[in-house]
C-alpha cells in the first residue's frame, strides 16, 4: 500500500493536539485485487477495455468505498493510457475523492513528474483546494521538499501564497515542515523566486524569515533576506 502521512511537526503552535496526519491514502492490495470493469482497467492500465466498458454502460464518475473515481485510481496507479482514456470517456480531472484529493495533489505528493504533467495536459487546475487541511497540490509538495513538482505546479499558475486552514502557506510550510535542508531549501528559493509573498506571516504572526531563524535554517534565511524578506 502506497500510504502518504504528513508529520505536522509544528502543530503546538497552534493549538493542535494531533502529531500526525494521514494525507493520502492510494488502493490497497486487497482493493486492487477486488476491482471490476473501469476501477481494473484503471489500475491495470488497460486504456483499450475503457471505451468498450464504457460502451456497454460502466460509469467514468462511479467511486469505490473510499470515494476514487477510476481516474483516482490510474492517478495512484500511474497509468497514463488509462487516465487518457478515461478523460476523453468523460472523467472529470478536477474529482475529489473521499479525504478532497485530486488527480493533481495524487501526482504532487508521490513526486510523480509524468503523472502531475499529464493531469495539467488534460485538464486538471492546479489552482484546485484539496485535503481536510483546505489546501493546494502546491502546499502539500512545499511541505516535501518536491522541488520540481513546486517549479513545475507554479508554472501551471498554482496560488503561490493559498492559505490552508493550519494558518500556513507553501513557503511557511517548507520551513516549519522541512528539515532544513538542500531539497526544502530548494523548494524554498522556488517559491521565493516565483513570487511568493516573503512577508506573509502565519496565525501567531510569525513571517517566514522569524521562523526560518527559529529553526537555524541560515541557507533559508539568505534567501529570504535577499528577497526583502522581515
Amino acid at each position: 500500500m502506497r500510504l502518504f502521512t504528513f508529520v505536522l511537526l509544528d502543530l503546538a503552535l497552534l493549538g493542535v493536539t494531533a502529531t500526525s496526519a494521514i494525507a493520502q491514502v492510494a488502493p490497497m492490495t486487497a482493493e486492487r485485487a477486488g476491482y471490476t470493469g473501469l476501477f481494473a482497467a484503471a489500475t491495470r492500465g488497460d486504456a483499450s477495455a475503457v471505451p468498450r466498458l464504457v460502451a456497454e454502460g460502466a460509469s467514468v464518475s462511479a467511486r469505490d468505498g473510499y470515494g476514487r473515481t477510476p481516474l483516482h485510481v490510474a492517478a495512484y496507479a500511474s497509468q497514463p493510457g488509462a487516465m487518457r482514456a478515461l478523460v476523453a470517456a468523460g472523467a472529470d480531472p478536477n474529482a475529489l475523492e473521499q479525504d478532497r484529493y485530486d488527480i493533481v495533489t495524487i501526482a504532487a505528493v508521490a513526486n510523480d513528474l509524468p503523472t502531475l504533467r499529464l493531469a495539467l495536459e488534460l485538464g486538471a487546475s492546479a489552482r484546485n483546494v484539496t485535503s481536510r487541511y483546505d489546501g493546494t497540490a502546491l502546499i502539500a509538495a512545499a511541505h516535501l521538499g518536491h522541488v520540481e513538482v513546486v517549479r513545475e505546479l507554479i508554472r501551471a499558475g498554482a496560488p503561490l501564497d493559498h492559505v490552508n486552514n493550519l494558518g500556513w502557506t507553501a513557503l511557511i510550510e517548507s520551513i516549519v515542515l522541512g528539515d532544513g535542508g538542500p531539497r526544502h531549501t530548494a523548494t524554498l528559493a522556488a517559491l521565493v523566486d516565483g513570487g511568493a509573498n516573503v512577508n506573509l506571516a502565519d496565525r501567531s504572526g510569525a513571517t517566514p524569515l522569524q521562523l526560518a531563524r527559529g529553526r537555524g535554517y541560515r541557507e533559508m534565511v539568505a534567501k529570504l533576506e535577499s528577497k526583502g524578506a522581515r
